[in-house]
């Protein structure tokens, strides 16, 4: 039994994203400047979220049962749209007018945006019921990740302040889950089974 590699990759990411939610609390509330860097980095803490979600997923996949797979894909798809929309807003709106920006919110963009939503709170819910259940990850930091994920999913639904706090305790939960990937062990390859030989 050997560390893996895929785990130590995933954890990474893991620990990556937490920093970069962290880093996106600050700026969004004025502890950090907007610059170019904090502004081009924005988007990267969901990808390098749906990085280490598929690590932790892999880790409990023995235990997690079909709830675990589909909170997982739910979970993933989830990240994936919310890293779409981060990218969109940092990359794309600023280089529109507000009276776009506006329009593009009040249709089928904005729809798409509230589909990613309910898909995250979807995912983050289901997930961490099974993580819970798999009994392999820390129960507190999947506790701190769902309860830090529900407004992070609902980000234009609450206020401002309720999304930052809710953004810092998932990412004290993606942490804490990915420390635990950091020393996960793989599993030994079973032993090829033998043939009798029969004179």
């Amino acid at each position: 039994m050997r560390p893996s590699a895929l785990y130590r990759a995933s954890a990474t990411a893991g620990f990556a994203s937490a920093v970069l939610l962290v880093i996106n609390v600050f700026r969004r509330a004025g502890l950090l400047p907007e610059t170019t860097l904090t502004h081009a980095i924005a988007p990267f803490g969901a990808l390098t979220g749906l990085l280490a979600i598929t690590g932790l997923y892999l880790l409990i996949r023995g235990t997690a049962g079909t709830l675990g797979l589909i909170g997982y894909l739910l979970n993933a798809a989830g990240l994936a749209g919310a890293y779409a929309i981060e990218y969109i807003l940092h990359y794309v709106f600023p280089l529109l007018d507000g009276a776009k920006v506006t329009e593009l919110l009040a249709g089928g963009t904005g729809r798409a945006f509230l589909v990613t939503s309910v898909v995250l709170l979807a995912g983050v819910v289901t997930f961490s019921a099974a993580a819970l259940r798999a009994g392999t990850l820390p129960p507190l930091g999947v506790i701190l990740y769902a309860v830090g994920m529900i407004p992070g999913a609902l980000r234009n639904m609450v206020p401002l302040p309720v999304y930052l706090i809710g953004l810092a305790v998932a990412a004290a939960g993606i942490a804490w889950m990915s420390a635990r990937l950091w020393s996960a062990q793989e599993e030994a390859a079973p032993l090829p089974s033998q043939r009798r030989v029969t004179a």
